[in-house]
């Protein structure tokens, strides 16, 4: 079991089990287990980004206004 972020490195670096007793590959349990919680960690990834450029935007805005508010008239 891998615990704390999930790193690229980790992702990269993954190995899962070999399944024996005739059968040949990984374990899909495993597998669908990791996937899943790289599309949980990458959604979360995604939503913050969405949330930091939405708020870039509001304080790009707000400088802006300020700027304008407080320019010096000759």
């Amino acid at each position: 079991m891998i615990r704390g972020t999930l790193h690229p490195t980790v992702v990269r670096d993954r190995r899962f089990t070999v399944v024996g007793f005739g059968r040949r590959g990984l374990d899909p349990q495993e597998v669908r287990r990791f996937l899943r919680r790289v599309a949980r960690e990458l959604a979360t990834a995604h939503d913050g980004l969405a949330r930091l450029a939405d708020e870039n935007a509001r304080l790009k805005r707000a400088l802006r206004e300020w700027q304008s508010a407080h320019r010096r008239q000759p």
